[in-house]
């Protein structure tokens, strides 16, 4: 039996507009203008994004961690209202529907988001391994975090699929030795994957994942 590991931004929660949106507020009310805002976020880090955005500014390391700290708050308090709304369609059911089976979250979101997201969502206690971007020393598009979460899991790279949107994550999991399928909520589409899936409900998934349980 194979491994399940999700990315949780775009896989799990359909997040990158509101992360976008947020980044804007928070930019504005501390003017800050940023040109190409969407492609400049996507499948970085935050310490990363703050030193990009707030490139003009003197940054300390507790500045630039503050900076985080707050938008993600913000993105917190805006995506709050509408979090059952925002999941991946067919995203619930196909992990009730696996919680068999070792499921796993890779992603490079914030601690606070992770634990946010998956608990209000009731989806916490279904995944036995859950690591974010700071539990390794390099993020995706490197594949430490793939290759941590296997290890907890308890499982070879090559016994895992992988479900991620972006195709920095994508690179992070071929990197890793995984199998992959892309889910095409962020980009349209991906170069290496397994799969492409519009997302959960995707009438391709449940046939490639037979498949590849047939051909272990």
């Amino acid at each position: 039996m194979t491994a399940l590991i999700f990315d949780m931004d775009g896989v799990i929660v359909d997040s990158f507009a509101m992360h976008t949106h947020a980044w804007e507020v928070y930019l504005d009310r501390h003017g800050v203008k940023a040109e190409a805002l969407g492609s400049r976020i996507l499948g970085k880090h935050n310490d990363e994004l703050v030193r990009d955005l707030f490139a003009r500014e003197s940054l300390t390391d507790d500045l630039i961690r503050e900076h985080g700290l707050r938008k993600e708050e913000l993105y917190r308090e805006m995506i709050s209202p509408v979090l059952e709304q925002r999941l991946v369609p067919g995203v619930r059911d196909f992990i009730l529907r696996h919680s068999g089976q070792a499921l796993g979250i890779a992603t490079n979101a914030e601690p606070a988001n992770v634990d946010f997201i998956l608990k209000s969502t009731g989806l916490y206690n279904h995944f036995r391994a859950i690591a974010n971007g700071h539990d390794v020393s390099r993020p995706k598009p490197f594949p430490d975090i793939y290759l941590r979460v296997a290890g907890m899991l308890g499982y070879a790279p090559v016994d895992c699929v992988v479900f991620e949107d972006s195709m920095t994550g994508v690179q992070a999991a071929l990197a890793a030795g995984t199998k992959v399928v892309g889910v095409s909520t962020t980009e349209p589409a991906f170069t290496g994957v397994d799969v492409t899936i519009r997302d959960f409900r995707d009438p391709r998934l449940a046939p490639w994942l037979q498949e590849l349980t047939v051909s272990l």
